[in-house]
């Protein structure tokens, strides 16, 4: 019992805090808003400009060498831009489309913008993947360019998309902590507030195990999912 009692008070003097299981609930749930709406613009932006990567690119499906040379270099510039840098830079910009520069929404726009090229990149390169022979039995059928995309493309490739989506996910739940820089919300948010700012280590300490397991979390099931899709593709 007494050596019960010495861990009891070891804890609360060494790990106290004045943060609140509401709080850390709270931050929690603001990081989730801006990662599933960042996820979803983010999708619906990055695999087309994906897509049109991979069909307009030398000796693409719909080759065109004018709209390449327009998309390419616009996605190497912004995906250059480390997330804070980018951050800052559409403050004007975040500011017109949501009417502040600060919060949980604000921090939607920068979080778009940074993942969007991204999530392109990586949806290129899981269609590169798609062995030319599939896509040449497609022409040989008499598929369209739409067709060929729709019903041969991206089902070769879906297990890889999985993963595609699953690394932007957790670069996404890292940027919600850069973007708690600028009073986003969220986990980061909580940890520089509190953690940083008022000396809370304690507060550091349960924010980077709430990510960590989130992260893993998703991981896992983005492993699992493509480890399915790759199943029944093979069935």
């Amino acid at each position: 019992m007494q050596i019960f009692n010495n861990i009891l008070s070891y804890l609360s003097t060494n790990f106290a805090t004045t943060v609140t299981s509401d709080q850390f609930i709270h931050a929690s749930y603001e990081t989730l808003i801006m990662v599933v709406f960042s996820l979803i613009l983010g999708s619906l932006i990055g695999i087309p400009l994906g897509i049109c990567l991979v069909t307009t690119r030398p000796s693409g499906l719909l080759e065109n060498k004018r709209v390449y040379r327009i998309i390419n270099p616009i996605i190497n510039l912004v995906r250059s831009l480390p997330f804070i840098i980018l951050l800052v830079a559409i403050l004007p910009l975040t500011k017109f489309i949501v009417g502040s520069s600060i919060g949980t929404t604000a921090a939607i726009v920068p979080l778009t913008f940074y993942v969007a090229p991204y999530i392109a990149r990586l949806v290129e390169n899981s269609l590169l993947e798609v062995k030319s022979g599939i896509i040449e039995a497609a022409e040989a059928m008499g598929a369209t360019p739409i067709q060929i995309i729709w019903h041969f493309m991206l089902p070769e490739a879906f297990s890889s998309l999985l993963l595609t989506l699953t690394t932007a996910t957790i670069g996404l739940i890292g940027a919600t902590a850069m973007a708690g820089a600028i009073g986003a919300g969220g986990i980061g948010d909580l940890a520089i507030s509190y953690g940083y700012q008022r000396f809370d280590t304690t507060v550091t300490y349960i924010c980077v195990f709430i990510l960590v397991i989130v992260i893993q979390f998703v991981q896992s099931t983005g492993n699992y999912l493509a480890r399915k899709a790759r199943h029944e593709l093979l069935n």
